[in-house]
C-alpha cells in the first residue's frame, strides 16, 4: 500500500509539472540540434516547443488542382485507404511521441483529409490524440456541414466524440475544381466559399456545443500577390483565428510550375499581410526555427485597431519572454483547466520574476490597445499571421544528401543556407523505419515520389469509384 501510495505522488509529481520530464529531454535535445545562428533569446523552438509534426504517405490523393501544388505528381494516382492511415499515424505518432514528448501541434496533411470516410477521419484524429498530440486537419474546405457534424458526432448517440476541432482551410485562385467555382478569376470570388467554410464551424458549435480553431492557408505568387492585402482585410471577421500565407517555391509537381515564383520575395509577401492587416506586424518579437523559413505575429484586434502582443524593439517585452519561457517552458495550456492552475504555480514558484514581468508586458499592451477603457469596449480579439517560405527542390535535395552523411558544411553559399534552414526547420514528418525525423521540405522534395511509388504497390491505383458529387453551383453548406 505504501508503494502504491509513493508511486501514486511521484506521477502526480510529474503530471503537475510545468513540463513533463519526456518534453524536457526533447526540448534539450532540439536546442542542441540548431545551428548557432538560430540560437538566441527569442528562439522558441528547444525552449517552449519541440516543432510542429505532420504526417506523410497517409492519404497523399487530392481532388482539387493548384498552381503551384507542393505533392509530387504521382500522389493523385494512390487509392485513399482509411484503415492505412490510422495505421501509419499510430505508427508514425508512437515514434514522435518518444522523440518530442507530449502535447505536440501535428497535422493530418498528405493529400485532402476529407477524402477520408468521415469515421476514419474521426479515427485519425482519435489516434493523434492518443499520442499526445494536438491534431489540425488540413483540408481545401470544399467539403458540406453533413461532412463534418460526420466527423464531430457519434454515429450512434449524435453527441460530440470532439469537444474541439482545429481545421485549416487553404483558399486561393490558383486552386481549381471547387465545387461552384472551378476556376476563380480573383480572390475575391472566394470570399463565399471563405464565409461558408468558417459558417459551417460556427453552426457546430451553436447546434452541438464543439468549438474549433480555424485557420486560412494561402499560396502566393506573382499573380496574386497584389490581392493579399484585400484578403486579409475581407477575411479578418470571419471566424479564422490564423492566417497562414506560403510563397510559391519550386518543390512538388513540376508540371504545375506556371511562373517565375523568385520574382517576389518574402518581403514582398509579408510586407501585402501588413498592408491588409493596417498595422505593423511585430514578427522578432519572437521566433520559430529560422527566419528565411517561419515569420508568426502574435496579437489581437481591438476594435479596428490590431495591437501586436509583444513590442520587437521593447527589450522589456524581451525579458519578459524570457522570463516566460523560463517559468514555463513548453506548459500546455490547453490541459484541463485546475492542471494548469496547478502547473503556473509551480512555474511561478521556481521562476518568480515572471509575475512582475509578465504585469509590465500587460501594461504594455494596453497603452498600445488605447488604454483600459478600449480594452473594455472591445475585447481582444487574437489573431495571428504567419508566413511559411518553403525552399526550392533543386536546393534541398543536395543539401539533405549532404545531412544525411553527417555534413553541415558546403562550398556553395545557396547549398549552405539550405543546410542550415533544414537544420533549424520547424517542422517535420517521422520515420520510424530509419530513426529520422525529415525537414518537411526535403519529405516534399525528395522522399514524396519514391513514397507515392511505394504506396500504389501497397494500396492499389485510385480509379474513380465512390468519387463525392460535385454541385454545379454555390459554395458548399
Amino acid at each position: 500500500m505504501l508503494r502504491r501510495l509513493l508511486a501514486a505522488l511521484r506521477d502526480l509529481e510529474i503530471r503537475t509539472r510545468p513540463e513533463h520530464p519526456d518534453l524536457t529531454a526533447a526540448l534539450s535535445r532540439r536546442w542542441d540540434e540548431l545551428p548557432a545562428h538560430v540560437k538566441g533569446p527569442r528562439q522558441m523552438l528547444g525552449t517552449r516547443t519541440a516543432g510542429c509534426e505532420g504526417t506523410h504517405g497517409v492519404f497523399p490523393r487530392c481532388d482539387l488542382a493548384c498552381t503551384p501544388c507542393y505533392h509530387a505528381r504521382s500522389a493523385n494516382a494512390v487509392r485513399t485507404d482509411g484503415a492505412h492511415t490510422v495505421a501509419e499515424i499510430d505508427r508514425q505518432f508512437a515514434y514522435l511521441r518518444a522523440r518530442r514528448g507530449p502535447g505536440q501541434y501535428a497535422q493530418l496533411i498528405g493529400g485532402e483529409v476529407t477524402l477520408l470516410d468521415a469515421e476514419d477521419h474521426a479515427r485519425a484524429l482519435t489516434a493523434l490524440h492518443a499520442h499526445e498530440r494536438k491534431p489540425m486537419s488540413m483540408s481545401h474546405g470544399d467539403f458540406d456541414y453533413t461532412y463534418l457534424a460526420a466527423l464531430a458526432l457519434d454515429p450512434r448517440t449524435a453527441a460530440p466524440r470532439f469537444r474541439h476541432l482545429s481545421f485549416a482551410g487553404h483558399f486561393d485562385s490558383m486552386m481549381f475544381g471547387r465545387r461552384g467555382l472551378r476556376r476563380p478569376p480573383d480572390e475575391a470570388s472566394l470570399h463565399p466559399f471563405r464565409q461558408a467554410f468558417c459558417d459551417m464551424f460556427a453552426r457546430l458549435e451553436r447546434e452541438h456545443g464543439v468549438t474549433s480553431y480555424l485557420a486560412h492557408n494561402m499560396t502566393v505568387t506573382p499573380r496574386n500577390l497584389g490581392e493579399v492585402a484585400e484578403v486579409v482585410r475581407a477575411c479578418r471577421d470571419m471566424g479564422f483565428r490564423m492566417f497562414s500565407f506560403q510563397p510559391a517555391a519550386f518543390i512538388g509537381n513540376e508540371a504545375r510550375w506556371k511562373d517565375e515564383y523568385r520574382s517576389c520575395s518574402g518581403d514582398d509577401v509579408w510586407a501585402e499581410i501588413e498592408r491588409g492587416v493596417g498595422a505593423r506586424l511585430h514578427f522578432r518579437a519572437l521566433q520559430i526555427g529560422d527566419e528565411r523559413c517561419n515569420r508568426t505575429a502574435y496579437g489581437a484586434f481591438v476594435g479596428e485597431r490590431y495591437v501586436p502582443l509583444l513590442d520587437e524593439d521593447d527589450p522589456r517585452d524581451e525579458a519578459a519572454l524570457v522570463a516566460f519561457v523560463r517559468a514555463f517552458g513548453g506548459l500546455d495550456f490547453a490541459a484541463a483547466r485546475g492542471l494548469v492552475a496547478v502547473r503556473v504555480l509551480r512555474g511561478v514558484a521556481r521562476h518568480p520574476v515572471i509575475v512582475p514581468r509578465a504585469l509590465g508586458a500587460a501594461r504594455r499592451f494596453t497603452r498600445r490597445a488605447g488604454g483600459p477603457r478600449a480594452l473594455l469596449r472591445s475585447p481582444p480579439r487574437p489573431v495571428t499571421y504567419v508566413m511559411h517560405s518553403f525552399m526550392d527542390a533543386r536546393h534541398v535535395r543536395p543539401a539533405w544528401t549532404a545531412l544525411r552523411a553527417g555534413r553541415h558544411e558546403d562550398p556553395d553559399p545557396e547549398i549552405q543556407e539550405t543546410i542550415d534552414r533544414l537544420r533549424a526547420c520547424s517542422y517535420a514528418m517521422s520515420h520510424p523505419e530509419e530513426d529520422v525525423l525529415v525537414p518537411a521540405c526535403a519529405q516534399h522534395s525528395v522522399l514524396d515520389p519514391l513514397e507515392n511509388r511505394a504506396l500504389l504497390d501497397l494500396l492499389g491505383p485510385h480509379v474513380g469509384a465512390g468519387e463525392r458529387v460535385r454541385a454545379a453551383d454555390g459554395p458548399s453548406t
